[in-house]
């Protein structure tokens, strides 16, 4: 396993602190949840676009540290023309209407580097659509599926990846680490808290020998955050 890079100021103890449970506020209004057949033509539409073979996926947050389906084979792997950025409004799962969270996308530009997990040959449009559903909440969606270039140690490929659409209703483009770090330290959902998150994300990468200069510093605003308002 990779050596850990550095101690990690956010750690779950802290985390902890501010984790709570929310009523779930149900859809925006002018915003609806996709069903059955929504999400069987996504996936038709996502595969239409995308390689033969091997079906690889590229994971950059949630699915590293909860992955929720199965996979073969698992590599680290960069792509590049995106990066891993807070760039999402959540007004359920991890926020609500009065304080909304963020949560992370694939923006446009720079590079990222995450997980690749090969996924089991068999039913590509089934997986799929699982994904989908996992990560597609809403009509019109921000979190949208992509095919992006992933270089897996010398090896190219394309793989799937959830990418932030730039006009969709929840982008919340960029925003200075003091301001994603305070939304973050206060923030939860019917999912949990935001802090949660970022903890759990920050810690699966460290594990992978993955070291992210913007999680890192915001992770290190989160936590005197949240000893600002916690004195231990």
């Amino acid at each position: 396993m990779p050596r850990s890079i550095e101690p990690i100021a956010l750690t779950p103890e802290l985390a902890a602190l501010v984790e709570r449970i929310e009523p779930d506020p149900g859809p925006e209004a002018g915003r609806r949840e996709p069903n059955d057949a929504d999400f069987a033509a996504m996936a038709e539409q996502t595969l239409a676009a995308g390689p033969e073979g091997d079906l690889w996926l590229f994971a950059y947050g949630s699915l590293i540290w909860k992955p929720d389906f199965e996979f073969v084979e698992q590599r680290r792997a960069v792509v590049t023309g995106w990066h891993r950025a807070f760039c999402m409004t959540l007004t359920r799962w991890r926020g609500t209407r009065e304080v909304p969270a963020l949560m992370l996308a694939l923006d446009r530009g720079g590079s990222c580097t995450g997980v690749a997990y090969r996924l089991p040959p068999g039913d590509r449009k089934a997986q799929v659509e699982r994904l989908l559903r996992r990560e597609t909440d809403d009509i019109p969606p921000t979190n949208v599926a992509r095919w992006v270039n992933a270089d897996l140690g010398g090896e190219r490929t394309r793989a799937l990846a959830f990418v932030a659409s730039r006009t969709g209703l929840g982008y919340a483009g960029h925003k200075p680490h003091t301001e994603v770090a305070h939304i973050l330290s206060k923030a939860a959902g019917h999912w949990g808290s935001a802090a949660v998150y970022l903890e759990r994300t920050v810690s699966k990468l460290n594990e992978h020998g993955i070291r992210d200069r913007n999680l890192w510093a915001i992770q290190r605003l989160v936590a005197a955050e949240i000893r600002r308002g916690h004195p231990m």
